[in-house]
């Protein structure tokens, strides 16, 4: 079923957008497409990481219990539901670069802000890698983390590149679009 939603994805997408686009205003239009194929090709390339960086070690450490006396076997259903979980922990991890653009572009954060609280981030991606990591070993827990700290200097690259200069209203901005509008 997941790999059937999975490579079913672009139709679907399709059709969300054959729906949506006609409710659109055409700035909004410039916006959403770039935002939606850089977020599927970030949630892919995590779920690619997930599968074939992360995936092995830490099943290794799930069947290195297993000696002479015990034997480990794992059911499929324990081996898909590690795998499942790392592809969507790393698929929605990956994601971090687009949301902080997103972020930047409604005036949420900027690149000040995300420079100053750097301590703070690379503390809060050790905490989700250790929630998020199905193994409780600290390899798999870095194997999550420092992917995650190399995604938040991405997305400073990318606030820097895409967003904002400095923090502007989002009601501001929502009577600058609509000034655009009415003027043609």
């Amino acid at each position: 079923m997941v790999c059937g939603l999975l490579l079913a994805s672009p139709v679907i997408f399709y059709q969300i957008w054959r729906f949506l686009a006609p409710g659109l205003y055409k700035h909004e239009k410039r916006v959403l497409l770039p935002f939606s194929f850089l977020s599927s090709l970030c949630f892919l390339s995590g779920a690619a990481f997930g599968y074939f960086v992360v995936f092995p070690p830490a099943f290794r450490f799930l069947v290195g219990y297993s000696n002479e006396f015990l034997m480990s076997l794992p059911a499929v259903s324990e081996y898909f539901s590690l795998a499942l979980r790392l592809l969507i922990a790393f698929g929605v991890i990956f994601e971090m670069p687009v949301l902080m653009v997103f972020l930047a572009k409604i005036g949420v954060v900027n690149l000040a802000f995300l420079n100053r609280h750097r301590k703070y981030a690379i503390l809060i991606n050790f905490i989700v890698a250790a929630i998020l990591t199905p193994t409780p070993d600290i390899v798999n827990q870095l194997m999550m983390a420092v992917p995650l700290m190399v995604l938040y200097e991405v997305s400073i690259v990318a606030v820097w590149l895409f967003g904002r200069k400095g923090f502007v209203s989002f009601q501001s901005e929502v009577s600058v679009v609509e000034k655009e509008d009415a003027e043609g």
